[in-house]
């Protein structure tokens, strides 16, 4: 798929994904203090300082997830996103706040990433 668009994905879904090891990029937009309060273990916070890093880093093939507070800011940074030339773009639907309610035992704290 190479478009500038991207796809709704459910927390069972991506939870699925985790269960099977899929490797995938997951990154938070939420704000420092929330992120590092809590979040999906392996993602990467991301605001405007880390979006060179995240373009010359991550892998453009494999699937990019993008988690906000509750999956509306993450439509418009996946647009972004998907626009920069990921293929595989998705924003999670019910953002950190549905994940969190679905999975509690799915949330890590601390302001490092979990990789």
């Amino acid at each position: 798929m190479t478009s500038s668009s991207f796809q709704h994905l459910d927390a069972a879904t991506l939870s699925g994904w985790l269960d099977a090891a899929r490797p995938l990029t997951l990154v938070d937009i939420r704000d420092p203090a929330s992120f590092a309060a809590g979040h999906l273990p392996g993602s990467r916070h991301l605001d405007n300082d880390g979006v060179p890093a995240l373009l010359a880093e991550a892998d453009r093939e494999q699937p990019l997830v993008v988690v906000c507070y509750h999956g509306h800011s993450s439509q418009q940074a996946a647009t972004w996103l998907a626009g920069q030339g990921f293929d595989d773009v998705y924003s999670l639907d019910g953002g950190f706040t549905g994940w969190q309610m679905q999975h509690p035992e799915r949330v890590v704290a601390g302001d490092a990433d979990e990789a």
